[in-house]
């Protein structure tokens, strides 16, 4: 039986964003409540971004999230609203190369030491180690195992992820000791 009323319409709030990534600037309209994850993926083409748990346990989704004068700190993008991000540069693992494709030292250490295996945790692991080591450019390993805590790994075990970040601190450190001279 009918009772001749159509049911309430949903509205949706959308909202305009601009944002950097990986140093290209977007302008879009989303709806409010779209995750940045989301958002980075399916409107923005940005697939490193992997969708984990969607529950902010695995960190697959990790970025780095910062303003045009500070890079940032790794955020997982599934529990930040794109509309969070209006204003923000955000690097996602693919805008770590360098401008002639050449890989970041985390991303070729993690290849070189097999740092990966099923590689789904893979870009949350290597964000959060690059963002570990600007901020202690020579961790111990427990202090490597405690700044990738938030981010999980069904395959390796971590030892090569361990041992691929502590490769990529002494040559991120020794690039900058080259620099210096």
């Amino acid at each position: 039986m009918s009772s001749g009323t159509a049911a309430p319409s949903q509205a949706t709030s959308t909202s305009s964003i601009s944002v950097t990534v990986d140093g290209s600037r977007y302008t879009d309209t989303v709806e409010s409540r779209t995750l940045l994850v989301h958002y980075l993926r399916e409107t923005i083409g940005k697939v490193g971004t992997v969708i984990g748990c969607d529950t902010s346990n695995c960190g697959s989704c990790t970025v780095l999230l910062g303003t045009a004068d500070d890079p940032g700190h790794s955020v997982k993008s599934c529990s930040v609203l794109a509309v969070q991000a209006d204003g923000a540069n955000v690097t996602t693992v693919e805008g770590l190369a360098g401008p002639d494709g050449s890989l970041h030292a985390v991303q070729r250490a993690f290849h070189e030491l097999h740092g990966l295996q099923c590689g789904f945790c893979t870009p949350g692991m290597i964000i959060s180690a690059v963002d570990l080591l600007r901020d202690n450019p020579d961790p111990t390993d427990d202090e490597i195992r405690d700044g990738l805590s938030g981010n999980l790994c069904r395959c390796t075990g971590y030892q090569n992820i361990v041992r691929a970040v502590r490769a990529a601190g002494a040559e991120l450190r020794a690039q900058v000791t080259e620099v210096r001279r």
